[in-house]
């Protein structure tokens, strides 16, 4: 997955740090991606989206808010409206490179912005919200203790998740004010919310009341026993899954022409997990996930390399047959192949310890076929292009992009 970094001018002239992930393959759509209260555009649920999302033709936008990450600024002098104003900076940001966002990606406070910023920004046609706040003054909550300071000093340093902030009274009265009813009854785009029933943080009461103020078309997909920040992997995973199928409903993403000389198009393999194995598959419209066991530090959410082989040689086995079947008019009701796949000592290799990697395949045919067609169609399936493929050499061509 490419990356560029980029830099904004924030909502008071401060310039705010950013990431485009761009798409291997054709751009189709851009997203925006918004980071939970006091959190940074790195956080394991937004790379984990703007990869999957980046896999599919879409490039995700994901900045700092102003005072926050690697952006300029005072967080102190920062509130939930001018949050909304940084996410119409990053918008035009998108307008100037010609890729104005069609998604709104918002996780907990960050869903509360693109729900309030989404009805001013036109080209926006879905937003999707992770553990969001419907009163964003419940964010109040994490420092109430510090409040009565905040009030009578104007700002006090408060301690979120181990990390020291100041926050100032502006943030306080600004929150306090917000109410998302009207934003969310003249959306004008899809809606998607995500939320977790066991978040402790944002509760899932929220999540009710989001989905039933927004109009149709609307969607709510739980996430079961995640915590509020989705920090495991396997949840952000899941979480980037649903965004993924559920956005391509909303969104264009019809590919544009192939290349004449590539008539089958580009396989692109995209790492997924840079501390594991899991590789994002992606080939035209189709998506798939690669992997390896957990016992050899996989997390097994895919097929392996070679179980992709095998399954290569499965598919074009059955469709090879049926083809042959449908075209002499005979009654095969249906096909079904296992593969299995080894590596064994070649008996013949001048070098005796030499391995070669051997499929076993095992073929079944329903219908009333006879012995003598059964027969043919068991020639019929060494025909397999795939099959030929694999028993005769190959030649892998390696370039550096």
């Amino acid at each position: 997955m490419p990356t560029e970094k980029l830099t904004f001018t924030g909502h008071a002239g401060d310039t705010l740090a950013a990431r485009l992930d761009l798409p291997g393959g054709p751009h189709l759509a851009t997203a925006l991606f918004a980071h939970c209260f006091t959190c940074s555009k790195d956080i394991t649920a937004a790379r984990r989206i703007a990869a999957r999302l980046a896999a599919m033709g879409v490039a995700v936008l994901r900045f700092d808010f102003t005072g926050l990450g690697h952006s300029e600024g005072e967080f102190e002098n920062t509130n939930f409206t001018s949050n909304v104003q940084d996410l119409h900076a990053a918008c035009a940001a998108l307008e100037q490179k010609g890729m104005a966002p069609s998604l709104l990606i918002g996780h907990s406070l960050g869903g509360a912005a693109v729900i309030k910023a989404a009805p001013d920004m036109p080209s926006v046609k879905a937003v999707v919200t992770i553990g969001a706040p419907f009163d964003p003054g419940h964010v109040t909550h994490n420092f109430a203790d510090a409040i009565p300071e905040i009030v009578d000093q104007g700002v006090a340093e408060v301690n979120l998740g181990g990390r020291p902030f100041r926050i100032g009274k502006s943030f306080v009265d600004d929150v306090s004010e917000v109410a998302l009813s009207s934003s969310l009854a003249k959306l004008g785009a899809a809606l998607l919310v995500l939320h977790a029933p066991r978040d402790a943080t944002v509760g899932i009461e929220n999540a009710s009341d989001i989905f039933l103020a927004a109009k149709h078309p609307k969607s709510f997909v739980t996430l079961d026993d995640a915590d509020h920040l989705v920090t495991r992997p396997a949840d952000a995973e899941y979480a980037a899954d649903v965004i993924a199928a559920w956005s391509k409903r909303y969104l264009d993403l019809a590919p544009p022409a192939k290349p004449a000389d590539v008539p089958e198009g580009i396989m692109r393999v995209t790492e997924a997990d840079p501390n594991g194995f899991l590789q994002d598959v992606q080939s035209g419209p189709h998506h798939a996930l690669a992997d390896e066991p957990a016992k050899y530090g996989g997390t097994n959410k895919g097929l392996t390399p070679y179980g992709f082989v095998s399954a290569g040689l499965g598919a074009c086995t059955s469709m090879t047959i049926r083809m042959y079947a449908r075209r002499k008019g005979w009654p095969l009701d249906g096909v079904s192949v296992d593969i299995a796949h080894a590596k064994e000592h070649a008996q013949d290799a001048a070098d005796p310890g030499a391995k070669v990697d051997h499929f076993d395949r095992t073929i079944r045919l329903t219908g009333d076929l006879s012995d003598e067609q059964r027969a043919r169609l068991l020639e019929i399936a060494d025909k397999c292009p795939v099959h030929k493929t694999l028993e005769r050499s190959s030649t892998v061509r390696t370039v550096l992009a």
